[in-house]
Formats: structure tokens, sequence, C-alpha cells
């Protein structure tokens, strides 16, 4: 990789680099030790980009990147909210007072999920947090799941509240639709709670059933590398809201519930069906392909074929460019480097307008292929991207 390539190491697990750090930091705010410790972590999405909102197919893993939270739970109502990466003292709350819209700002996301926990009629109170990530935020790769997932996580044992892990991200999404305002699918929270070490995880956003899909790439001698573009992304300023907007508006013409109804063998008649409507009919064609892609890549990885997915997510990322319109120059610049460099296939990752690309490699090859898309941004102008290998890696969990 060249050495003008913005690095982002890949970290030790969670209870390794940061549980300690973690503590003593929550101590120095705090004046006491945490009750626990708790890790989740951030994502990329093999395939399956906006088809969670309608009801499709999604195949995210998680990455070794965390958010680690501490916690103790306290019994006066007061909600404390203290990040290593936000300036100042704890922001505090009271949990009676929390009403959604929620103020901006990163508390939104963990005092959401406080609301979203007792709106629910869960017998949830105040607490101290602090929280330390080594998340990149902005990147597309959900720091903002990983620290809702956290934060319930934590509650769930501080309360004893006996919940699955679907449930806490169905209470999570709740907390980021409602309370912050991203009317977000359920990916990501599922990926941040229920993603399990060497698989990616197929979820159907219709009835929310799992499968764990073996993705061990290293014993096939392949390496996924995460391009971080650093064009900072914000789902929340309305581009990505349009979209689903768009969507649901062609799901009503079609006169189904979600575009997963549509079958992608009724693809033509379909989009004949929405000539009027050339930018809905472009959505459209999206989500049923991409749902189809993503049919197609777990065909292949049941058979073994690792591989043979590189077309499939170059093709996705053309769909998300063309039909969906959220690429940008940098995800463009780092797809097309990528492939004319020898990756296998490479795709935008995550909701768009900037954030990460995805680049699958052989391993041999990703130094070279790192190194001309480093190269390419610097002939560009634009800012030194950040590559790092993503490496299936395990769910939200207790670390002490």
């Amino acid at each position: 990789m060249s050495p003008h390539a913005a690095a982002v190491p890949t970290p030790a697990p969670a209870h390794e680099h940061g549980a300690r750090r973690t503590a003593a930091a929550f101590r120095a705010v705090y004046g006491a030790a945490p009750t626990g410790l708790w890790a989740a972590p951030g994502r990329v999405n093999l395939i399956g980009e906006h088809t969670d909102y309608n009801g499709g197919f999604v195949l995210p893993l998680a990455l070794p990147h965390t958010i680690v939270a501490a916690a103790t739970a306290r019994t006066d109502g007061v909600l404390r909210l203290h990040s290593s990466d936000a300036d100042g003292g704890p922001v505090e709350l009271r949990a009676d007072d929390l009403r959604p819209p929620g103020a901006g700002g990163w508390a939104a996301y963990p005092a959401g999920v406080v609301w979203a926990m007792r709106a629910a009629g869960l017998p949830v109170g105040g607490a101290d947090l602090h929280y330390d990530s080594t998340v990149p935020t902005g990147a597309g790769l959900s720091s903002s799941a990983a620290l809702e997932v956290v934060t319930a996580l934590a509650l769930n044992d501080l309360y004893g509240l006996g919940l699955d892990r679907q449930r806490l991200a169905t209470l999570a999404q709740r907390a980021e639709n409602a309370f912050v305002g991203v009317p977000c699918g359920i990916m990501d929270q599922t990926a941040a709670a229920c993603c399990t070490a060497g698989h990616a995880l197929l979820l159907d956003t219709r009835d929310l059933t799992r499968r764990q899909v073996p993705f061990d790439l290293a014993a096939d001698g392949l390496r996924l590398l995460v391009v971080d573009t650093r064009v900072r992304h914000a789902l929340a300023d309305g581009a990505y809201a349009q979209r689903r907007a768009g969507c649901e508006r062609g799901a009503r013409a079609l006169g189904v519930h979600t575009l997963r109804e549509v079958p992608y063998a009724r693809l033509p008649e379909t989009l004949d069906a929405l000539a009027g409507e050339p930018a809905v009919q472009a959505l459209v064609r999206h989500v049923v392909t991409e749902n189809h892609r993503v049919e197609e890549v777990i065909a292949r990885l049941d058979a073994g074929d690792t591989r043979a997915i590189g077309p499939l997510l170059t093709a996705g990322h053309a769909s998300l460019r063309d039909d969906f319109t959220v690429s940008c120059a940098e995800l463009d610049l780092a797809v097309d480097t990528a492939r004319a460099a020898g990756a296998l296939g490479a795709r935008m990752t995550g909701g768009g307008f900037g954030g990460s690309a995805i680049v699958l490699v052989e391993a041999a090859a990703a130094a070279a292929v790192g190194a001309a898309v480093t190269d390419a941004f610097a002939a560009a102008g634009h800012t030194a991207p950040r590559i790092f290998p993503a490496v299936p890696s395990a769910g939200a969990h207790r670390l002490a």
C-alpha cells in the first residue's frame, strides 16, 4: 500500500484493546468503577444495499472495529452520557423527560435507545455511560448502529430485561427512526447485534429470519478491503429519506406492500408500468435487481466459489451509481481504479453520499490494489483514503 495512504489499523479484539482503557476513563469521569463493559461492532455490507427498508435481503458482516461502553445503572432517573470522542463533560438528561425528536448530536443515539425501551414498557431508568470507539465515523460503517446496540445491550444487562439480540436491534432501530429522525431499515442494528465471527449474516428483512453464512476469506487466499473515501456522509440530511419515499411511492403504484414482492422475472413489465415516473422506475429497478444479486451471491458462497461474487459486487455498484444515484466521484474512482488494478470486484457499501467502498482482491494483490487507489486519489486531488481489511468479526457482546 502506498505510504501516503491514511492507515486504519485493524484493532485487537475489544476485550484486549478497549476494556481497561474504557473502564479507566469511566472511573475518571464518574469517580467509581463501572458495573460492566460491553462492545458492539461497525459493519460493512457485502451486498444488498437500500433493500432493508423495502423488505428485501441483506448480507452484512461485522468489523473488528467496535464501540466499547462502560456503564452503571442509576436509581434517580438521571442519564449521563460521555464519549472520549466528544469535547466537554457528560451530557446529562432525565429519562422521564426524553421525547422524540431528540436533540441533535451524538448523545441522541443512546438517549433514543433509553426512550425506545421505556416507550415499549420496559423498566429502564437512568445510567452513567462512557464510550470509546475504534469505528471510523461518517465512513458508512454504521458507527451509529454500534452506539445504539452497545447501549441497548448494556441496559438489557443492567436492568435484567432478558431481551434477545433481534429485539435489541429492533429497539435500536426504533430509536434511530423516531428519536434521531433517520428512516433507516433494520440491517445495521441487526448486524451489530447478531453477526458472528467468520461469517456474513444473511438477513431477510421481511420476516427477520437469519442465517450465518461462512465467509473465510483467508482460507480462500482472498481479502476484502475497506476504502474509506473520507467523504463524510450524513443520512439525516434528507437525501436518504427521499430515496426511501420514492421506493414507497413505487410500491404503492404497483399495488404491493414493499418492493420485495416484485419478482425479478417480471421486472420488464414492472418497469413498463412505471414508465411515467422515470425516477421511481430507476429506484424500483435497483431494489429488485439488488435482491436478485444477494440471492446470486449466496448461491456462489454456498457453492464454495467466493471469487465468483466479484462481478456481482461490481454490478451492484453500477446500480447504486446509476439507478439509485447515491455514489460520488470518490467512490466511483475507488471502484474503477481497484478493478483496473486487478480486483475481483468492488462496490460502495452503506447508505452512500460518501463513506466507503469494499474491494474483493486476491490476498497477494491487496497491497498493489490499495496503492493504486491511493495514488489515484492523490492524482485527482482528493484526501488520501483510509484502507484496511474487513475481517468478519463477532457481534455485540459483554466484555466484563
